[in-house]
């Protein structure tokens, strides 16, 4: 066995150290070797920090944690490195065994007081040369000269953000590879700046010049459907710049600024909005327009400087992911082009070259199906989703839009004809925050791989800069339910904590705007309406919910902290009847998109909205003595485990019978009741499943949930002893199903409805109906706690459950999942009448194993091979019978 080695060192949630937004960041690492050492703990650890003119100091604490200790030393200020060394001191079953010291890592703090601050904010002045193709405000470019020291050790950074959204130049080459930064925050409170290292791109002792381009982005640009909103946080764009240049001993020697000496001019882009596109006029390019003098630049305008906070990043940024290539290019029954690329994505269309006549238009539309042939752009409501070239002297070279993205699959081409392309001729960049990537799933069975990818790309395309419900439509919000029900899911799938932590920021500020109420969209751009500003169930309780699975996946009680106040303001804002349950005069959103409301009624569902508001107001009362519990407020703790006993009488007195059963007798209200242990007796719990059983075969295992009851229905169903039934219903190919997107239709993303596309190939004829929509995707959680068989018991999972439970034909199962302690991995296969378990547990966590056949136990760190015989459910009948639903006839 190799030495132990204490890597992935990290600084809160973000990928490097650089820019960290706080002055005593939080560090991570995780501890591995060649072969994992059986039964692994650590008992402390040390920290060396090294600092600029100081000797370096060396800090031991006696702990068990390796995620997201306490900073040791005095607080760092403002651009202020350390270098960070740290080891792990552990005991295995040989004995004491430590790792040596980590490779050095760098920390470097942002500028954390607005008063670090020297630059102004500018834009440009008004115009009245109007382009005919101008929409909204047009990009403006900006741009400085300056003469750089010649300092070839020192340090050179860039500090920099917009009222809008930028790119950044230096002598012409892109500074970092991100788009639509500073990414979208409640900017009323909180704008991000990114922090880059230009040092490979300077020229020491030589003139430098340095340009940002600026579109209006999620600032100025059109938000929300219909005819939306225009201008929502400023009606003017521009860019906030500090550049620095520092000799070997941290002294300044340059500080370079936004102010008005800089000069400005129009962007050939005469038009960039996110729900319409881009419009690009190659004739009024100036080519190097970074050093060109020959075309006339204005001096620029200042502006205030922001009221709002100006925050370092704490999430990863949108970044180009993937490569897509065209699997066909053909022509629609009217002759226009179409390109397919086979999958269902996010991002926008690059063209590295194309020579056209001057004055010439190609025109692309961005679609996510087909709907007879033709390009189905119904679904994309106001949403234009078009980007345009206008050919100049010149040809394109490496062209893709810079301030905006689409949903798509399709592209309708305009301009340039399918006989004159090939598959090479184009190819489209996915676009997402990129977050590591950390869960995997994998069965024997090839329809639920594909599902499984499904959701994979869903929430790829939905995980730009925020956590939105679509990318495609006009609409791409943050709704707050949707991430609430996904957040499981998602956090096995990425490392999404720096992401999500970052938005729940958002979700605090914009709540105390509205007065307590958890709003439906963060950013909130419909406190003015078109709803009205009132609690609901479901979508608010993500202020409770969602830092709950952030403290579980990730270890991270800063994120409860954080939050805490809004989840009391949450539970104060409930409008609640005399009982202290909800109202029943408010209306509830409830078991949203249940598949038996109609098209054009989507929150008409089968299951009271008041009940499922109820059940959730039980659960969080008691998620939130948990939290209190965790964060050391015992009196808190006390009042909220009361106040959940209470109310969890009332719902058995208002909404379960004596035997067990639950009013509204639908899928959603047994799962809920079952999921969140609302029952007060094991023999009512097991007339609830079995009632809950006989649903799922009446209804020939289609699904019968919306919002509320999907994530919870498969769940509900193997947690009580009816698991082979949640594997049929998983299976079931028939309409509505989860499946039957992917067998029948093609869909290579989850759809928002359960028929998004009816089985004629017409698109569904509701108003919302988008084909990238991650929620009912939530499925995948059971897979991955049931199938695969892994799930948390600990926060950063510290202890976890393993837990497979075969079914439905499925011979195999294997998870891998990158935990804050190291990479967890279970395989299971049945081999002649026997689960054989391939199982491995990274250092410094323990598993709590439960196979099938009865057998448990606990084992820490190592590689583990462990047998179970199967239980009657695995060994009985497969598939299950439906129940009859007329005379006798299937």
């Amino acid at each position: 066995m190799g030495p132990l080695q204490a890597v992935d060192l990290r600084f809160e949630h973000l990928p490097n150290g650089l820019g960290v937004p706080t002055s005593t960041p939080r560090i991570s690492w995780r501890v591995t070797s060649d072969a994992i050492p059986r039964n692994w703990h650590q008992t402390s650890y040390d920290i060396q920090v090294l600092r600029k003119g100081s000797q370096p100091r060396a800090f031991h604490v006696d702990s068990r944690s390796t995620v997201l200790v306490s900073w040791p030393d005095t607080d760092l200020s403002s651009g202020e490195s350390a270098t960070i060394r740290v080891k792990s001191n552990g005991r295995d079953d040989d004995g004491e065994a430590n790792t040596g010291w980590s490779e050095p890592f760098t920390v470097e703090a942002g500028l954390l007081s607005q008063d670090d601050w020297k630059a102004t904010p500018i834009t440009a002045p008004s115009r009245s040369d109007l382009h005919p193709d101008e929409r909204g405000i047009r990009p403006i470019r900006f741009r400085k000269t300056f003469d750089a020291p010649n300092v070839e050790s020192g340090r050179s950074r860039l500090y920099i953000t917009a009222l809008g959204i930028y790119e950044a130049y230096l002598n012409g080459d892109k500074i970092g590879d991100e788009w639509l930064a500073p990414g979208w925050t409640a900017y009323q409170h909180r704008i991000q700046y990114q922090v880059f290292d230009i040092g490979h791109l300077l020229k020491p002792g030589e003139k430098n010049t340095l340009t940002v381009e600026v579109a209006e982005g999620w600032y100025a640009g059109r938000l929300l459907w219909g005819e939306g909103l225009t201008c929502f946080y400023g009606d003017r764009i521009g860019v906030l710049a500090q550049l620095v240049i520092l000799d070997h001993d941290a002294t300044p020697e340059l500080l370079l600024t936004t102010d008005d000496t800089w000069e400005c001019m129009s962007s050939p882009i005469v038009a960039s909005r996110i729900y319409d596109g881009e419009t690009y006029d190659l004739g009024l390019e100036t080519p190097d327009w970074h050093h060109d003098t020959s075309t006339t630049w204005t001096p620029v305008e200042t502006l205030p400087f922001p009221t709002s906070t100006l925050v370092a990043s704490s999430s990863p940024p949108v970044r180009t992911t993937d490569i897509v290539k065209p699997v066909e290019i053909f022509t629609d029954p009217d002759g226009k082009t179409l390109v397919d690329f086979g999958q269902n994505l996010v991002g926008k269309l690059v063209i590295p070259s194309l020579a056209k006549p001057s004055g010439h238009r190609l025109t692309i539309r961005h679609a996510e199906v087909l709907e007879h042939g033709r390009l189905g752009v119904r679904p994309l409501r106001a949403a234009k989703q078009t980007d345009t070239v206008i050919f100049g002297s010149g040809s394109l070279r490496d062209w893709t839009p810079r301030f905006t993205y689409h949903g798509f699959r399709y592209v309708e081409i305009t301009g340039w004809a399918a006989s004159e392309m090939a598959l090479d001729s184009l190819h489209a960049a996915v676009m997402h925050t990129d977050m590591r990537r950390t869960g995997f799933f994998s069965c024997s069975d090839a329809d639920v791989n594909a599902l499984h990818r499904n959701v994979v790309w869903s929430m790829r395309g939905n995980f730009v800069s925020i956590p939105t419900d679509c990318p495609q439509r006009d609409e791409r919000l943050g709704w707050t339910g949707d991430i609430q029900i996904f957040g499981p899911t998602a956090s096995f799938l990425y490392d999404c904590a720096g992401m999500l932590t970052n938005w729940m920021r958002d979700v605090v500020l914009d709540q105390g705007d509205a007065g307590g109420v958890v709003p439906l969209v963060v950013p909130n751009v419909m406190k003015d309406g078109p709803f009205p500003a009132l609690p609901q169930a479901v979508w608010d309780d993500v202020v409770v919910l969602l830092p709950w699975t952030l403290y579980t996946w990730f270890g991270d009680v800063g994120v409860l902290r954080e939050a805490y106040a809004g989840m009391k303001d949450h539970l104060r804002s409930i409008k609640r009847g005399e009982n202290g349950l909800w109202d029943e005069s408010l209306w509830q959103l409830g078991d949203w998109l249940d598949p038996n409301a109609p098209p054009a009624e989507p929150g008409l569902a089968r299951t009271d909205g008041t009940l499922v508001a109820d059940a959730y107001l039980v659960h969080v009362t008691g998620v939130m003595s948990s939290i209190a519990g965790v964060l050391a407020i015992p009196h808190d703790a006390a009042g909220f485990a009361a106040e959940h006993a209470r109310l969890k009488r009332l719902f058995q007195d208002k909404y379960i019978s004596e035997t067990g059963l639950v009013v509204s007798d639908s899928q959603t209200a047994l799962a809920l009741a079952l999921r969140f242990d609302l029952h007060a007796t094991a023999a009512q719990r097991g007339t609830a499943a079995a009632r809950l059983a006989r649903l799922v075969r009446y209804s020939k295992f289609r699904v019968s949930t919306g919002f509320a009851g999907t994530p919870a229905v498969l769940h509900a169903l193997s947690g009580a002893g009816h698991a082979q039934l949640a594997y049929r219903m998983l299976l079931e190919r028939g309409r509505p199903s989860w499946l039957w997107p992917v067998v029948e239709m093609g869909a290579t993303t989850v759809w928002e409805r359960w028929d998004s596309m009816l089985a004629d190939g017409a698109v569904n004829p509701g108003e919302m109906t988008s084909f990238n929509h991650y929620a009912l995707g939530s499925v995948a959680d059971w897979m991955h706690a049931s199938v695969g068989g892994v799930s948390p018991l600990e926060p950063g999972w510290r202890r976890f459950l393993v837990r497979p439970r075969p079914g439905g034909g499925v011979k195999h199962a294997e998870v891998e999942y990158l935990s804050p302690n190291g990479p967890v991995r279970s395989r299971w296969e049945i081999e002649g009448g026997r689960l054989v378990l391939q199982l491995t547990v990274p250092p410094n966590a323990t598993a709590v194993v439960s196979l099938p056949g009865g057998d448990e136990q606990t084992v820490g760190s190592g590689s583990w091979t462990l047998e179970s015989g199967l239980d009657e459910q695995v060994e009985g009948e497969w598939p299950p019978q439906a129940l009859l639903t007329q005379f006798g006839l299937p």
